[in-house]
Formats: C-alpha cells, structure tokens, sequence
C-alpha cells in the first residue's frame, strides 16, 4: 500500500493523464517517481486509465510516462493469457461486489440493459483482467478513479466511485484531499457539484455506520 506522498503523487498524475496534456502529464511522473511511487503503481494507473479515459489519452500518457519510467513495462501473471479468461471473472466479481456492496446486482442489471456486453466487458475485462491485478492496491486504484471521473466532469461515476473508494478503505479525509487537488481544474460552479455530491456521500456514509 502507497504511503501519504507517494499516493498523492499517483493522484495527482491520474488527473493530468485525464486532462490529456502529455508535457504535464511527464512533469507528474517525474514528480511521483521523485516522492518514491513504484514504477510499477504508475504502470498499473496507466493500464486503469484506459477505463476512465479512454484508448487515446491513455495511450498519449503512456508515450509521456515511459521514458520517466524506465522499461520496457514488466507484465503481471495473466494479462495476456486468454486461457484466464474464467479467472479473470472470478476475481471481477470479487472487485465489482466491493466497490458497489448492496449495489452490485442492481448496478449488473443496470449495465446488462444497456448491452449484454458492456456487462460482460466491465466485469471480466475492467474489474477482473484490469482492476485485480497485482502491483497497486484498491484503494489508490479507486482514488485515482475519483479523482479522473472529476475531471471529466461525470458526476454519476464519480458518485459511484466515491462510495466505492470508501468501501475500498479510504477514508473521508484522504477522498477529500483527493477531490481538493482537482479543485483547480474546475470551474467554480463544477467545483461546487463536486463538492456538494462529495458531502452528500460522506452524510449518508456517516450516518449508515
């Protein structure tokens, strides 16, 4: 598990990779492999960002982080094997019942809906090949999470991951200070349907323990 700065530092990188610029985004990383963030923790960001952001802005970051992390990027047990394909929904499951708890099957449904195969994909390719893998934690993968889904200005996955990073073991103060870093990149009256989405969470969290 990352320690205050290093995981501060991985934040901080998560939101550059998810406002695209590859000049800042390069700053981060020197910046986290400065505070002793693993190369492998920002590997691992630079893999959970494809979910967030998209092909694109995480392939622009990865031409940005790799020359400041060094490689070739060392792969982690399965993530290319297809044969783990069962594996890797046994452990999808696992991942997506902790981050949605009483939601799960209502959040499956949900997507099921939409499409047989988004549900498919987020659980055994997102949650399972993607989120379960080894080389960083839960809760800086779901912080890291939170902190991209403001800056995308999508308050429905960002209401979603707030929760799911309490549920991963973060706590109040550490998704506070992570939603405080990206204050600067919102405009005033984004910053306040963050902030008001943010307290709204932390009430009802408070008073259901």
């Amino acid at each position: 598990m990352l320690s205050d700065e290093p995981l501060r530092a991985l934040v901080l990188l998560a939101a550059a990779i998810a406002a695209g610029d590859p000049v800042e985004i390069g700053e981060h990383a020197g910046v986290a492999m400065a505070a002793g963030t693993p190369g492998a923790a920002i590997d691992e960001l630079l893999l959970q960002s494809v979910l967030t952001v998209g092909w694109p802005r995480a392939l622009v970051a990865a031409g940005a982080c790799r020359p400041v992390v060094g490689g070739p990027a060392a792969g982690a047990g399965d993530d290319l094997d297809y044969d783990a394909h069962h594996e890797w929904t046994r452990r999808g499951e696992a991942t997506c019942a902790i981050i949605y708890g009483d939601h799960y099957e209502k959040l499956r449904g949900n997507v099921r809906q939409l499409h047989p195969a988004l549900e498919a994909w987020m659980v055994t390719e997102g949650y399972g090949r993607t989120l379960s893998r080894p080389g960083l934690d839960l809760k800086a993968r779901e912080l890291c999470t939170v902190i991209q889904t403001a800056v995308l200005r999508t308050p429905r996955q960002l209401h979603s991951h707030l929760l799911g990073a309490l549920r991963a073991g973060a706590s109040p103060d550490e998704i506070g200070a992570t939603l405080d870093c990206v204050r600067v990149r919102l405009s005033e009256a984004e910053w306040n349907v963050v902030s008001s989405l943010w307290q709204r969470v932390r009430d009802a969290a408070a008073a259901g323990a």
